[in-house]
């Protein structure tokens, strides 16, 4: 794909209408068909779509407008998958006592929550996100990206211990069908010609920046961690880099997203130290481009770039989780920094992550998310011309 200089795109998701949460528990209730759920989330992504060209966004999603968040939407496309609330779950952990009390430390309302689980051998029923990626597709000419859970997201929140041991004795076991069935979606997406497939990681951070049980963040029922974040880490490396042996340099560009969390508009609940820890993975992990957020103080030091292998960065720049709307010159100044350490033909704007995250709870509202997108697209016209 032919792009500008300083590319702008989105993370993925982005607030879900009343209409499409109302179509969502409507579809879940049987009052509504599959076919006339689709109907009206196609109206919302033709909507969102054309925010986003608006904006003047280089690199479009469908907003994730089908999904209720960015993994449990897998359940309706896996078999032997199945989708536990907060008190299902809480049945299958072992040490219920920490779990709920993890669960009081954060701001995150349960209605929120939900987790697949394997409870069977998986495989795919129907395509995770290629039918989605056709359909946006057949709408504009602007470069695609879809996002999808990345394999030790998909691995760590779906084994439970006590429901998912038959099939898979421990969660290793489970991750070779994991990257089976991302390798089977990114085949047929590379094959239909998209232009970005993004993979969300957010639990990484989680390894090495809090202990085992201590102030855990809920990330999906994501609680089977080793206490060695150095191990735990080599095997995320391991089963990223199996999904994407040979897939690089086929047309579609690949990415991994590495967030802090971004399930609550609170700061102090929300995960924060810098990427420093994460080099032995993010160096050597087999894609495009790492995407990173850095919008906010958080994130620690640009400078941890300089060692993550020479890819590209898809640089957060905005924060989707305030109504504050940077400007073009602190945009500007950021990027400015973020060039000390990397070359300019390999720098993408973006946010720091979707403006969505969960279908009954999103980050920002429509009105914010489009304004923010505005201004990035002009900082980035405006790095264009000086660059």
């Amino acid at each position: 794909m032919t792009l500008p200089m300083f590319p702008t795109t989105v993370i993925g998701s982005w607030p879900r209408s009343n209409d499409v949460q109302k179509a969502m528990r409507d579809k879940r209730a049987g009052r509504i068909t599959e076919e006339e759920f689709q109907a009206i989330a196609n109206q919302a992504i033709l909507q969102i779509l054309n925010w986003q060209e608006e904006a003047g966004i280089d690199i479009v999603s469908d907003g994730e407008q089908r999904r209720d968040n960015f993994i449990s939407f897998v359940a309706e496309h896996l078999n032997n998958v199945r989708m536990l609330s907060v008190s299902e779950l809480l049945e299958y952990v072992e040490d219920k006592a920490s779990f709920e009390e993890i669960l009081g430390t954060l701001d995150v309302p349960a209605f929120s929550l939900s987790n697949p689980a394997a409870a069977g051998t998986i495989s795919r029923k129907k395509p995770l996100a290629l039918d989605d990626y056709l359909f946006l597709k057949k709408h504009t000419d602007k470069p695609v990206k879809v996002a999808l859970p990345g394999p030790y997201l998909l691995t760590r929140a779906m084994w439970v211990e006590g429901l998912s041991m038959d099939a898979y004795p421990t969660k290793e076991d489970l991750a070779i069908d994991i990257v089976r069935v991302l390798r089977e979606e990114l085949e047929d997406l590379i094959a239909a010609g998209v232009e970005f497939v993004q993979f969300d990681e957010p639990v990484l951070t989680e390894l090495v920046f809090t202990q085992k049980n201590a102030n855990r963040t809920f990330m999906c029922g994501a609680l089977t961690a080793k206490a060695d974040a150095e191990e735990e880490i080599a095997f995320a490396l391991d089963v990223m880099n199996q999904v994407t042996e040979g897939m690089l340099d086929r047309g579609t560009r690949i990415g991994v997203h590495v967030c802090r969390g971004n399930w609550s508009t609170q700061e102090d609940v929300l995960l924060r130290g810098p990427y420093h820890p994460l080099i032995p993975y993010l160096s050597k992990v087999q894609v495009d481009q790492l995407i990173l957020e850095y919008a906010t103080p958080r994130a620690g030091e640009i400078n941890a770039i300089r060692d993550f292998g020479g890819k590209e960065i898809g640089f957060g720049i905005v924060n989707p989780r305030t109504e504050v709307v940077e400007t073009v010159d602190d945009i500007v100044e950021r990027v400015q920094e973020v060039r000390k350490y990397i070359s300019d033909d390999k720098i993408f704007l973006n946010p720091d992550c979707g403006f969505g995250t969960f279908a009954q709870r999103p980050m920002n509202s429509d009105e914010i998310a489009v304004e923010k997108l505005k201004v990035m697209s002009e900082a980035a016209k405006k790095l264009r011309k000086s660059y």
